[in-house]
C-alpha cells in the first residue's frame, strides 16, 4: 500500500518556506544564499525540495525568463497555525495547557518573554465573549 503524501510541511521546507515569506517570491538561487547563510546546502538539493513542495502545493511556481520564481502558497501564520493544531491534537491530545507546559520547559523563556506571553494571555482573555 503507498504511503499518502505528507501535506504538512517538513523541517527542511519549513526554512524555505520562511525564506519566501520573509523575501517574497525568490529563485531556488536566491534561497539558497539565505540558507547557505546558517549552514552550505547544495542548489541541486534545494531545488529538488522546491519541486517536492511545488507537488505538495507549499509553493508554486512562475517562469521569469530562465529562471523559476517560487512563492509561498498560504501565508505564514495560516501555514503555521496549522502546524500547531495538528501537534496540539496528535502529541497533547487536544490540550493547550499541556502544549503550554512543554513549550515553557523546552524554551525557558526570559522574564521579558514570560510578560509578553502573560500580556498575549490578558490580550486573549479580553476578546473573548
Amino acid at each position: 500500500m503507498a504511503r499518502s503524501a505528507q501535506t504538512t510541511p517538513t523541517a527542511v521546507e519549513l526554512e524555505i518556506l520562511q525564506v519566501l515569506w520573509d523575501r517574497g517570491p525568490s529563485t531556488v538561487r536566491q534561497v539558497v544564499e539565505v540558507l547557505n547563510e546558517a549552514r552550505p546546502r547544495a542548489y541541486t538539493s534545494i531545488q529538488t525540495m522546491m519541486n517536492v513542495m511545488l507537488e505538495k502545493r507549499l509553493v508554486s511556481r512562475q517562469e521569469q525568463g530562465k529562471a523559476h520564481v517560487y512563492r509561498a502558497m498560504r501565508r505564514q501564520d495560516k501555514t503555521l497555525g496549522g502546524l500547531v493544531k495538528d501537534l496540539l491534537g496528535r502529541a497533547f491530545d487536544g490540550s493547550a495547557a499541556s502544549l503550554i507546559t512543554h513549550v515553557l520547559d523546552q524554551s525557558s523563556p526570559s522574564a521579558e518573554e514570560l510578560a509578553e506571553i502573560q500580556r498575549l494571555l490578558d490580550d486573549y482573555k479580553e476578546q473573548q465573549p
